[in-house]
């Protein structure tokens, strides 16, 4: 019989804080290879708030309500530091935040501007299957070509390019995070990463390059991250998806199932 995996404040919290300490292993990487651009974090009383550079999707809150009573002094201390930087106030809001924080978000003029689905499950056993998809962790010195790859995989829209790739060389060179490449016949041709914290594995930087897909190189990708994982010692897998999307459809395939969802709120910078 199948059996429910049941979500609470304390998955959240350890989920969210897993998520926001990958994106802060992000911001200190930029701020290792530009530190001209200033990028930095800040911890307001659990909320951890991050700069990346205006417009950067890392630029914006984790954790806001879950690990305290939302008040005014809080959305104070967290907007001023966007505003210092030019930024507009992004807070991504999970489901099981405390309520108190709705009617905040909702007198201090913010509106709704994204959602996404935080999926889960225990770290599986992962069964060796037959593929022709050979897949290995990169070493220091394939950095360059690795972003390159994951650059190539969204050719449909060659105006996120170049984005693509420095967005995929911060994060392989962040603290606590792997990547991984894999290769048909020596050829790489699809990206995976995931970053450990706190015995959460979170998936992300999944990217094929168009003439390589179908082939299994995502799911062999899976695969392998979850056995590295497990031989660290994780003892949950998450990942990330828009509600709905083929994302999260093929997460559940794969025994993910929904912890929560989170809205992302954006107040313009004053």
């Amino acid at each position: 019989m199948h059996t429910a995996l049941l979500s609470d404040l304390a998955l959240a919290r350890r989920l969210e804080r897993t998520e926001a300490h990958a994106n802060m292993a992000s911001v200190e990487s930029r701020h290792r290879r530009a530190p001209a651009l200033g990028a930095t974090w800040c911890d307001v009383d659990g909320t951890w708030a991050m700069f990346d550079g205006v417009g950067s999707p890392l630029t914006q809150s984790f954790g806001l309500g879950c690990f305290a009573a939302p008040t005014a002094a809080h959305f104070d201390a967290i907007e001023a530091f966007f505003t210092a930087r030019g930024a507009d106030t992004m807070q991504e809001v999970c489901s099981m935040a405390d309520p108190a924080v709705l009617s905040l978000l909702g007198d201090r003029g913010y509106r709704p501007v994204e959602c996404s689905a935080v999926l889960w499950q225990p770290l599986p056993r992962v069964e060796a299957r037959p593929t022709t998809v050979a897949v290995r962790r990169i070493e220091r010195g394939e950095v360059e070509a690795w972003a390159g790859v994951a650059a190539r995989g969204w050719a449909e829209m060659p105006e996120l390019a170049s984005f693509i790739r420095e967005f995929a060389l911060i994060g392989a060179e962040a603290e606590d995070t792997h990547a991984f490449v894999a290769e048909i016949d020596g050829v790489a041709v699809a990206t995976g990463s995931l970053h450990l914290h706190d015995g959460v594995a979170l998936m992300t930087g999944a990217s094929t390059v168009p003439e390589a897909r179908g082939q299994g190189a995502q799911r062999a990708l899976l695969d392998a991250r979850l056995a590295f994982a497990r031989a660290q010692q994780a003892e949950i897998a998450m990942m990330v998806a828009a509600p709905g999307s083929a994302s999260q459809r093929n997460a559940q395939r794969v025994g993910f199932q929904i912890a929560y969802s989170r809205v992302k709120w954006s107040r313009a910078a004053s």
